[in-house]
């Protein structure tokens, strides 16, 4: 699709990263450049979770990517430096603000040495404002975007994350685009924060132009949503757990459960009375197993859902026939992770490479942007770089 595309990567922990590995299950050339003792996500990861030494949170992200070893700290940094970001199309980054700068690898500099550079950055707070220079992650997002307030006390997994990198991708394709019609580049800038509302936008939206406030947030565990009427939510049965979707007005869902109590709410007071609503409802299906439950309401029409867990949803056939999860080769081991989440002319975008070993594609890398094999060697033996493979 993009095949074209050359992209010099500077990023690690998970929305940098993701966000040039959509890039590259794209077609594109992704080079990640890591410090000696690698990313984030390759020394540490999530959960202490290894497979045969490797981070399973590094193979989640850094498919069909190349791996260069330099130390942007070393005094020779940028003449290693210099012609990869004149090879490149696209610089992405997600360092602290003012990290880049200092190593001379600031968006100015950037560009003095390669005009029409895309240079993609990606913060937690932004550039601006008060929390510009402060620590931005997922869970703290969540936290300042009002996510977890209205979703619930905790953040079940970091989906700002995830939905950030989704979004610099996004901003980094755009400005591409534009490149190949006008051949300038861009600055591209996206953060956690932008995304961590974007999740929200018609929440956020009904929210200041309907003048509402906490109190219309706060309802009943079992309503997932404040801004849908009951019982747009999740509720316990005997077996199980099910998601209840509002499909049409529902003025028949009390009576196709047997529920005189249900059967005498209209639209009106579902909404008004939601919390109550919801009260009766659990009870009621507290008595049903998820099977009886769908026998009722499906050939009815109503949209309800079992709640998976993800052994269900590993399991699951439509994950299977969508093709959803794959598996990388990790060492002798294999990974399991989650594939290109779009489809192009009926496909996905296929696997070219495993993740990376540390510096794997350092020495063929500078060999390829005009080094000589001695020339590799004697960056090696000063430090610069780091070529060869490690875990």
């Amino acid at each position: 699709m993009i095949d074209g595309m050359r992209v010099l990567s500077f990023s690690h922990f998970v929305q940098g990263p993701s966000a040039s590995q959509y890039l590259a299950d794209l077609g594109a050339d992704v080079v990640k450049v890591e410090p000696p003792s690698g990313s984030w996500e390759r020394r540490v990861g999530s959960a202490g979770i290894r497979l045969d030494g490797r981070s399973v949170t590094f193979l989640a992200v850094n498919r069909n990517k190349r791996s260069v070893v330099v130390d942007l700290k070393h005094p020779d940094a940028m003449t290693v430096l210099r012609p990869l970001i004149e090879w490149a199309d696209v610089l992405i980054e997600n360092y602290r603000g003012g990290a880049l700068e200092k190593l001379g690898l600031g968006y100015d500099a950037v560009r003095a040495i390669r005009p029409d550079i895309i240079y993609a950055s990606a913060t937690g707070w932004g550039s601006r404002g008060p929390m510009s220079g402060r620590p931005g992650v997922d869970l703290l997002v969540q936290a300042r975007s009002g996510l977890i307030s209205v979703t619930g006390d905790a953040a079940g997994t970091p989906v700002v994350d995830q939905h950030g990198a989704a979004l610099l991708a996004m901003g980094v394709l755009a400005a591409y685009a534009r490149k190949l019609t006008t051949g300038k580049g861009a600055r591209v800038e996206s953060s956690l924060l932008a995304a961590g509302l974007d999740l929200q936008a018609e929440s956020l939206a009904l929210y200041f132009s309907g003048r509402k406030s906490q109190a219309d947030i706060t309802r009943a565990p079992e309503l997932a949503c404040w801004s849908i009427d009951a019982p747009y939510g999740v509720y316990r049965l005997k077996d199980a757990c099910v998601a209840i979707a509002v499909s049409g007005t529902m003025d028949d869902f009390g009576a196709a459960l047997g529920s005189e109590e249900l059967a005498a709410f209209d639209q009106d007071e579902r909404r008004r009375r939601r919390d109550e609503y919801a009260g009766i409802l659990g009870r009621v299906l507290a008595g049903w197993t998820y099977q009886q439950l769908a026998d009722v309401l499906e050939p009815r029409g109503f949209w309800i859902e079992r709640v998976a867990t993800y052994d269900d949803v590993r399991s699951d056939p439509q994950v299977r026939d969508e093709q959803l999860l794959m598996e990388l080769p990790a060492g002798a081991a294999r990974a399991t992770v989650l594939a290109h989440p779009v489809r192009y002319d009926g496909e996905l975008p296929a696997l070219r490479a495993a993740p990376p070993e540390l510096g794997e594609h350092t020495r063929d890398m500078l060999c390829e942007v005009g080094f000589s094999a001695a020339d590799v060697d004697a960056f090696a033996a000063s430090g610069v770089v780091r070529a060869g493979e490690h875990r």
